[in-house]
């Protein structure tokens, strides 16, 4: 995945549910409608959390991958 199309990238590793869509949303509200946020998650539980939280606020993801034990989300901001 090219880190070049994020605008953020998001360290959550090592938080457990549900804290890594908190700090996305927390995030995603400082940035600017359009921009991409890159989220790495290793909680087992974003796989299903993430997408979610994208489709219950309207938010675009782009993409996700796993690189080992780390999950990797491309989220693009639906507001500003």
């Amino acid at each position: 995945m090219d880190d070049a199309t994020a605008d953020e990238t998001l360290d959550a590793l090592g938080l457990k549910c549900p804290l890594p869509v908190l700090k996305a949303r927390k995030r995603l509200k400082g940035m600017a409608a359009g921009a991409v946020l890159r989220i790495e998650a290793d909680d087992p539980a974003a796989i299903i959390d993430v997408p979610h939280f994208c489709a219950e606020q309207g938010h675009d993801l782009l993409s996700e991958a796993r690189d080992g034990d780390t999950l990797v989300f491309l989220v693009r901001n639906k507001c500003g």
